[in-house]
């Protein structure tokens, strides 16, 4: 059992959102990365988006977070063009965490939180009670009570990221967009900030849309997987469903065979290699062990 499975009360839970894609072109200046992509998220679930480097992930998850503005198509949230809405509106309905973060020196675990609260304050409704709420609840989700006045700089990797986390789950929206929420971090600390937002998913209801690198874990952790290459969605659904050798090589050049993990059931790769350049060399297996004991 993992240290995330405290049950947020009901009247916390908010009614899920519908986020969408229909014909999305979006790139950065004149080049074009996406283009004509529809894509439909299921509410309420754990979507990993997933392919090579370069793309279209993360230019497919600002998209969604209206962070980048579409070069044609639309995003729409609850049947809205999203940037047809009120900044205020988006905020309080949808969460980023970027991939790159970073706050001033000396700051605490609680001053960043605080900071998710800011699409719920104006100048006839400065901080509440209900602020501090939700900014409690937050770090109670995170697992981090008792560490609200640690610096950020004293924390280590997971607990740092556990802590922005904490600051998009203080903003209090039914869905959160993570850019790669465990880059940098060692195995442990990836473990830790997956099992957060599994349990941020089915314990507190919310909509995750996260981009990943690693396979393996976006198979572990996710209900639902997105596949993209070259821009385009090649596949999505269930990993158990999705995943097969075929697409493994569609969209990194490896050969591998694939097998259901025998405790989570989850897909797992093994027999991994390479796919030769020269097609007339064929991949060298690597040895069973016991084959070579002399």
């Amino acid at each position: 059992m993992n240290s995330f499975n405290r049950a947020i009360p009901t009247e916390h839970i908010h009614p899920a959102v519908e986020l969408e894609a229909r014909q999305l072109v979006a790139g950065h200046g004149d080049k074009v990365i996406i283009d004509g992509l529809d894509l439909n998220l299921p509410t309420g679930k754990i979507t990993a988006i997933v392919g090579p480097n370069g793309c279209g992930k993360s230019t497919l998850l600002n998209s969604l977070a209206r962070t980048l503005k579409p070069l044609g198509g639309s995003i729409l949230l609850d049947g809205q063009d999203i940037h047809r809405l009120p900044g205020r509106d988006v905020a309080r309905k949808l969460a980023l965490l970027p991939q790159e973060t970073s706050a001033p020196e000396g700051m605490s675990v609680e001053d960043l939180v605080r900071f998710g609260r800011q699409p719920h304050q104006s100048w006839l409704s400065q901080w509440s009670p209900d602020d501090q709420r939700a900014v409690k609840r937050a770090i109670k989700a995170a697992d981090l009570t008792g560490m609200e006045n640690r610096m950020l700089e004293e924390l280590s990797g997971g607990q740092r990221q556990r802590a922005w986390i904490a600051m998009a789950v203080a903003q209090d929206t039914p869905s959160l967009l993570l850019d790669e929420p465990t880059s940098a971090l060692d195995l442990g600390h990836q473990l830790e900030v997956f099992e957060l937002i599994r349990h941020l998913s089915a314990d507190h209801g919310k909509t995750i849309v996260m981009v990943v690198h690693d396979l393996l874990s976006a198979c572990r952790f996710a209900d639902h997987l997105v596949a993209m290459h070259d821009g385009r969605l090649i596949t999505q659904g269930a990993p158990g469903q999705v995943l097969t050798p075929e697409l493994v090589h569609q969209l990194y050049g490896v050969h591998c065979d694939i097998l259901p993990d025998p405790v989570t059931g989850s897909p797992m790769l093994i027999n991994m290699h390479r796919a030769s350049k020269n097609p007339r060399q064929a991949p060298a297996k690597a040895p069973i062990s016991g084959d070579n004991d002399e």
